[in-house]
């Protein structure tokens, strides 16, 4: 069984208090951080490094985000307790607990086979449990299990996939960092069929959201 000692949950309780000063308010965001055992999402070589404000690579090319944007991230998502939430992007599986520790229904598709499978059996393992994780082609959402209120993108985005506006709810919302070499923190918000308000929160870099090999890019 995986180890999450005191000095693991004193590294976090540090942690969660950097985040803290760094701007990040929302109670339920900085909670879940501070239960979810970071380092068991990470390789053994980078245990050390679990608790600082960095992202850190997990294989396939893809990273563990840093805290502080998953924080950003899913306060700027204003979980409540229920909300579906369709994730594009599982990775390491981290984003994923947190919104379940907050009490969100997560449907999760991760486009990395090797990390998909990783993913899932840790995720199990540590009794975090997606409504639905999925091998596939995050630019077309999950159409099956459409409608959403929440959407969250943990990749960047050349563009705001279409697909994934259609398969929000009405008062819904999507947070999507669109941009190539750096990407702007978006946030969509449906107001109705066809009607969006968008609002920018900054500027990120992330690891670039990978379409259908088959089919290319837009």
């Amino acid at each position: 069984m995986e180890q999450d000692t005191f000095r693991h949950k004193g590294m976090r309780r540090q942690l969660v208090e950097a985040i803290e000063r760094n701007g990040i308010k929302n109670k339920d965001v900085l909670q879940a951080i501070n239960k979810i055992p970071r380092h068991l999402f990470m390789d053994s070589s980078f245990l050390e490094f679990a608790y600082e404000d960095k992202p850190f690579p997990i294989g396939a090319g893809q990273t563990i985000s840093q805290p502080y944007t998953v924080a950003f991230q899913t306060e700027l998502l204003e979980i409540e307790k229920g909300d579906k939430v369709l994730e594009v992007g599982t990775g390491s599986g981290y984003q994923a607990c947190v919104l379940i520790e907050m009490g969100a229904k997560v449907y999760t598709i991760e486009r990395q086979r090797s990390l998909f499978m990783k993913t899932k059996e840790l995720l199990a393992r540590l009794n975090y449990h997606p409504k639905k994780m999925i091998y596939g082609d995050g630019y077309k959402g999950l159409p099956t299990y459409a409608p959403f209120d929440k959407v969250i993108v943990t990749a960047g985005a050349p563009y705001v996939p279409d697909a994934l506006l259609d398969q929000l709810k009405t008062g819904g919302m999507l947070v999507i960092p669109v941009g190539v070499d750096t990407q702007v923190m978006k946030r969509i918000i449906k107001m109705g069929k066809g009607d969006f308000k968008e609002e920018e929160h900054g500027l990120f870099q992330f690891v670039p959201l990978l379409g259908d090999k088959a089919n290319g890019l837009k």
